[in-house]
């Protein structure tokens, strides 16, 4: 899995905010606010992301409502895991990852490993 390109990450942050899904319609009006873009281009963007298994989609009139077929933490999981499994040396991958958070989450990633050792759900 990679990460997502632009475009494909701008009309996924617009699906994990609409809690009901979005018409490509409703996606293109949101993104075009933002910038210039094509309702084809979006159109197109999204049925990629469909067809990549990113998104489900439910039949409404003529159109169709689209959902992410994960959340935006599960996806974020997964590029971490991917990261770390097709990175290389995990020790130093995730040295680095460390080394760079912020005190505060240091202290909930500590938190949440003793609850994982612990067998008990974070």
């Amino acid at each position: 899995m990679r990460g997502f390109g632009e475009l494909e990450s701008a009309i996924m942050q617009e699906l994990w905010t609409a809690p009901d899904g979005a018409t490509v319609r409703e996606v293109f009006e949101r993104l075009r606010t933002g910038r210039t873009i094509a309702y084809t281009t979006v159109m197109s963007t999204i049925h990629n992301l469909y067809r990549k298994g990113r998104l489900t989609r439910q039949p409404e009139g003529k159109a169709h409502r689209y959902y992410p077929t994960a959340t935006r933490a599960e996806y974020s999981a997964e590029v971490m895991r991917e990261a770390l499994v097709d990175g290389g040396d995990s020790i130093a991958i995730l040295s680095r990852f460390v080394e760079r958070m912020s005190v505060e989450d240091a202290e909930q990633l500590q938190e949440l490993l003793q609850r994982h050792s612990e067998g008990r759900e974070p």
